[in-house]
């Protein structure tokens, strides 16, 4: 396979659907692309209806081209992660992995275009975070929520106000930022680096003033993490956790018993905001995120040194500082329900406790006037239906003096 068919391929099905996030090739299954959250079918001419285990290698190849670091780690770990660049067309974050014996491959579509945060819509409380001069800044969500969108955004309003140094270690690169205010270096892992850990020892002697790693994967790297935020760096990076509270334990849990103590209290100095993201379905297409932000005060340092107890979890925490622009996922999901953005059904789906969404959500239907129950017509039985319904007569039963 020559580079002029594969792009012709990967065209084909970046055009077969609105919104194409993914593509995905797996061997007896036809290509698909991923719409708006759902796998769908691509038409090929030649028809293409199963990909057999020749093809899907050939592809791998192609994608990886004449990378020895992408082949060796395919080869040793069973998978590995590459970028390629349709020209002119858009970049893929490629992830080949081995499965039965076969390779299957997963690119995910990554934007060109360097988002800002007003593009993006967010809550004003999303701008505190690139004015932040140090500490760690932790974006959390699941695979394809939008993390490495909004720390390009904030990365971008960086690169708008401020004349400093920004490194970035990422897997592999996603958005170019090109230079303004701020200088840029973007290192990609497998080509100009090998691992995390090593890639931001190595840039805490590289002058910046912030520093990106693309994913906390190990306890070394978060430990080098903190090190940079402790020692004046401002540090933005991501994990897969899906809130507030788990990814302070997802950190901690990176550690032994005895460490953890001391990894609590660096954390409670160092931790700015959290910042977590779930994409659900809209109404009319496409998908909105929903969003959960917590920052840095007292409280919220305290129970992260002593750990979460009755009235003091990072839910209730969050809860008590909405008026300072913190947000649960629960005020979320109540927020994009009122201004007619998902259905109830999904802010029931996607909330963190359904009991109170449930509640609110019955607020604002009566707030509108619309009824907060399917059930209609009701009405209290007379006593004479209730006798009549009665298999012996009422009176029979009953004991008169």
């Amino acid at each position: 396979m020559r580079r002029p068919e594969l792009d012709n391929i990967l065209q084909t099905m970046l055009d077969s659907r609105p919104e194409v996030s993914d593509l995905l090739f797996t061997v007896d299954k036809p290509l698909q692309v991923e719409s708006f959250g759902e796998l769908k079918t691509v038409d090929f001419d030649p028809a293409l209806p199963r990909l057999t285990p020749y093809q899907t290698e050939m592809i791998a190849l192609n994608l990886i081209g004449e990378n020895q670091w992408h082949i060796e780690d395919l080869l040793r770990h069973g998978s590995c992660d590459a970028a390629y660049t349709l020209v002119d067309k858009a970049r893929f974050r490629i992830n080949i992995f081995s499965q039965r014996g076969n390779y299957s491959i997963v690119a995910r579509k990554l934007n060109t275009e360097i988002p800002t945060l007003d593009s993006l819509k967010f809550p004003d409380i999303i701008k505190h975070l690139p004015r932040e001069k140090t500490g760690l800044i932790l974006v959390t969500g699941a695979t394809g929520s939008g993390k490495s969108t909004t720390l390009a955004a904030v990365l971008s309003e960086i690169n708008r106000t401020k004349p400093v140094h920004v490194i970035t270690l990422e897997d592999p690169v996603e958005f170019v930022h090109p230079h303004h205010m701020a200088t840029f270096n973007q290192r990609e892992q497998g080509t100009d680096f090998d691992t995390f850990a090593n890639g931001l020892r190595a840039a805490l002697r590289q002058a910046p003033k912030v520093i990106l790693v693309g994913e906390m994967r190990d306890r070394e790297t978060v430990k080098i993490a903190l090190s940079a935020a402790e020692t004046g760096h401002l540090v933005l990076s991501t994990l897969h956790t899906i809130d507030a509270g788990q990814t302070i334990n997802r950190v901690l849990g990176m550690f032994e018993t005895e460490e953890q103590e001391q990894i609590r209290a660096r954390l409670a100095d160092t931790l700015r905001w959290i910042v977590s993201q779930r994409l659900v379905p809209k109404i009319g297409g496409g998908r909105f995120p929903m969003l959960e932000i917590m920052g840095s005060n007292l409280r919220t340092q305290e129970t992260i040194r002593l750990g979460e107890s009755e009235g003091k979890s990072f839910y209730e925490i969050i809860e008590a500082s909405q008026s300072f622009g913190w947000r649960t996922f629960d005020y979320s999901a109540l927020e994009a329900f009122e201004q007619g953005k998902i259905t109830e059904e999904t802010a029931q789906m996607f909330c963190s406790k359904r009991g109170p969404v449930t509640r609110g959500i019955d607020n604002i239907k009566k707030g509108r006037g619309e009824s907060t129950s399917d059930i209609s017509s009701l009405r209290m039985k007379s006593f004479q239906e209730t006798v009549r319904g009665q298999d012996k007569p009422v009176m029979g039963t009953l004991k008169l003096k």
